[in-house]
This record gives structure tokens, sequence and C-alpha cells, in this order.
């Protein structure tokens, strides 16, 4: 079966020649389904696993848009339909200078089975610009916005695709491109998640994806009779999936005690509380300041800047139990993996999308540490952006604790998702296998079941 995943890379790579976290996304699923597909001979004749990598659709346009000195600025956006078997197409749109055809395709590939396991109707897909919002203007955004929306709102619908925000895009973002939309199509309906909640949002959505990281990290725990109060974890990143998983990990008993930016990270032994989160919230969200300055503030606190030339990040090598990382992709490499396994970290769970490299993930595998790769535990945001759907749909909005106990509830399905089929194909207590396993299967399934589409 070796060569046949070989083979399959090949074909990968020169159909999408540059595109290694593509690349890197396709070997991990491929690998994990193997074993499917020799048990199951039809989704080879049927050559499911050719179709679906390929993207259903990839849209790529202009953005031109007038900065504050009158200067035309010209940006790229996208927008991959990765996979409708199931639903319509969902995932996010990213606004970040690193953005290009290869991470989206990579971010829509990861979607696909992500959005299989929250056992909700929905398809895979993501979007974004090489846009960076950071430093702009409040009117530079909106007409940035306005301008990306008049573009993509043609190809995208309430029973079509519906995206919702990720880096750089939250609700001022969210809020700029549906009015947008609204305006042109003339139509109130609910085609972008993460809505205001004064307008069709849901409640908790800002804090599903950090809640459902813990709440997976909870379910992981669990198989071990271990609860998360009274451990110490390392939260990197200060955005929103940042902020809310320190905010359950306090909810649960936990100590965070680093948060992270671009330029560095800052370590607080003492412990991440309330008022210091609140601090974090306000420092990033509405001043958008940098990190350090947590350190400024609170005489506990270490800032310690980063380099991203250096062979490993510090952040990783502080002694912990459990590791969140909550940033970007690739953020752990095989180094950062091996500090946090000898600092005793036997929990990660991760709240960005495939943050750990492959040489990392073999690690925590080989120590049979309980490790929740992305599709899994960070599905908890596609999840309530799925019950904002759903709501939107009926005309009609949840309480706070309906959502929250439908989050818990999906992420507890999730984790038992992955268990099941790790033990059914062979691999106990691999959540690698079993998160693209039982992602795999569902999303297979229903393409048999349709036809050569």
């Amino acid at each position: 079966m070796s060569q046949q995943v070989d083979r399959m890379m090949e074909q990968v790579k020169a159909k999408n020649p540059a595109e290694p976290e593509f690349h890197q996304a396709v070997h991990e699923v491929v690998e994990s389904v193997a074993v499917v597909l020799e048990q199951r001979p039809e989704y080879q004749s049927a050559r499911i696993l050719e179709r679906i990598v390929e993207p259903e659709r990839v849209i790529m346009f202009r953005v031109p848009w007038i900065d504050d000195q009158g200067d035309v600025q010209i940006n790229r956006g996208f927008r991959i339909e990765m996979n409708s078997a199931i639903g319509p197409y969902k995932g996010g749109l990213r606004f970040h200078p690193s953005v290009n055809l290869g991470i989206l395709k990579f971010l829509a590939f990861e979607q696909v089975f992500k959005n299989a396991l929250t056992t909700l109707p929905m398809g895979g897909g993501k979007g974004g610009s090489d846009f960076d919002p950071k430093g702009k203007s409040d009117n530079e955004v909106m007409r940035f916005c306005q301008s990306f929306m008049t573009e993509l709102y043609r190809h995208i619908g309430p029973n079509t695709d519906v995206p919702a925000g990720d880096i750089g895009v939250g609700g001022r973002e969210i809020g700029y491109m549906f009015g947008q939309y609204k305006r042109i199509a003339n139509e109130f309906t609910g085609v972008l998640t993460g809505k205001g909640l004064n307008w069709g949002g849901s409640l908790i959505r800002p804090e599903a994806t950090g809640y459902g990281s813990v709440y997976f990290a909870k379910e992981m725990l669990a198989t071990r009779n271990e609860k998360l109060e009274g451990k110490t974890c390392l939260v990197s990143g200060s955005g929103n999936v940042a902020q809310y998983t320190a905010e359950k990990l306090l909810d649960l008993g936990a100590k965070p005690v680093t948060f992270s930016d671009s330029a560095g990270f800052i370590h607080d032994p003492d412990g991440i509380d309330r008022d210091k989160l609140a601090f974090v919230m306000e420092l990033k969200n509405v001043r958008r300041g940098r990190i350090k300055e947590f350190a400024q503030k609170f005489s506990s606190a270490t800032y310690h800047e980063t380099s991203r030339d250096a062979d490993h990040n510090p952040l990783w090598d502080i002694k912990a139990d459990c590791a969140f990382p909550s940033a970007t992709q690739n953020e752990i490499n095989a180094q950062d993996a091996k500090n946090l396994l000898q600092n005793g970290i036997y929990v990660v769970s991760e709240g960005a999308n495939m943050p750990t490299v492959p040489e990392g993930v073999e690690q925590f595998v080989e120590k049979g540490i309980l490790y929740g790769p992305g599709k899994a535990a960070n599905a908890g945001g596609v999840a309530v952006s799925g019950l904002e759907m759903a709501q939107n749909s009926m005309r009609f909005g949840w309480t706070r604790e309906e959502v929250d106990d439908r989050l818990k509830t999906i992420m507890s399905s999730i984790h038992a998702s992955c268990v099941d089929a790790a033990e059914n194909f062979g691999t106990p207590g691999n959540y690698v296998n079993g998160a693209n396993i039982a992602g795999f299967l569902k999303v297979a399934d229903a393409m048999l079941d349709l036809g050569v589409v």
C-alpha cells in the first residue's frame, strides 16, 4: 500500500506544484486511509481519493481598493470550494499577507474532514486574500471588504457556500462583508457566519474554536480518568482562539501561562487569571497592540522575542502538562515537539489548523501522548457556525447555554468517532488516524451515493 501512497503523492505534487502545505495535508490523510482502501475496494474503483483531493471549484480574482491617501491598492482574492458531498461549502476567510493558493487548498482540504466530523451537513471550503488588516484604518478595511465581496457574492449563498471568519477576519470584517452582500443581493440571509448578535449571529460563536479545543482535551484526559483541573497549560497565539482557550481552561480549573504573537511570547508562571485575560482581550481586540505590553503591565510575566529563523520556539520549551497551539500552521517543528515531550507535556490539543509539522506529529504518536489533531480538536468553531446556519434558517436564536451544550455534545461525539475509527482500523489511541478515517468514511460514502460528479 505504501507504493500506492507514493504514486498518489507524486500525482498530487505534479498537479499542484509549489504548494507544500497542501502536499503535507494530503499526505497525512492518504497515509491514514490507506488501510481503509485495502478493505473497501469500491473506493478505489470509484477513485474516491483522487476526486477528493481535487477541488470542485477554484475561484481567484482581483480586489482593487482605495486607501486613506487616495491611492489605488490591489490584492488577490480566493475561494476554494473543495467538496460539497454532504452539504454546502463551509469554511473561513483568511486575510493575511501569507495567503496563497496552496495554503487555502490545504485549509479547504482539512475543512472537508473537519466538517464531516461535526455530524452537521456541511461540505468544505476556504478563502481569503493576501490583504493585511493590521495597521489599516476602519475605513480602509471597509473599502477592501466591500470590494472583496463585490466579486465573491456571485459565488456564495446560504445553500451554496457559507464563509466565516479566520485569521484577520473578525466581527468587523464580517460586518462589512455582510453589509455589502445584503446591499448587492438585496436579501437578508445567513450567507456568512460569525455575524453580530443583533443581525443573525449566534451566541458562543466567537468562543467556539477555543472552547472546543479545551472540551476535546477534556475528553481525551477522561480516557485516563484525569481532569484538566490543576494542569499547567501552554497556549500560543493571542487572538480569538487563544483567548477563549484560556477562558475555558480557567473555567475548568487549569492554569494557562503563555500567550504569543508574531513578534514574541509572554510567560507568566503565576498563571493568566481572569483580570490578566481581560487585559489581553482589550489589548488585542480593541487597541490591537502587541503582546509584549502584557509583561510591561504585569511584573510576574516575562517577554521573549522570537525569530522565524530560529531552530525552535522557546515557548514550547517551558515545563507544563498541556499544550494548546492556537496560532497558525506549522508553528511546532520537530525540535519543538521534542522539547514539549522532554518538559512533561502529555496532552496536545490543536486550536490552529495543522500547527504541527509531520515530524512532530510522528513524535507525539510514537510517545502515545494524548494528541488531538486540528481537524478534530478545533472543529468547535465550524460546528457552532453550522448551528448559526440552523438558527438563521429557522429565524430563531438559541440561548448561550443551549449552544454551549450542543457544542459540548458535538465535541464529545467527534472524540468518540475518532476513538472508534482508530480502534476499528487497527490503531487504537491514534487520534490522527481516527480523525482522518472517520471524516473520510462519511464523505466517501456520500460521494459513492451521488455518482461520478
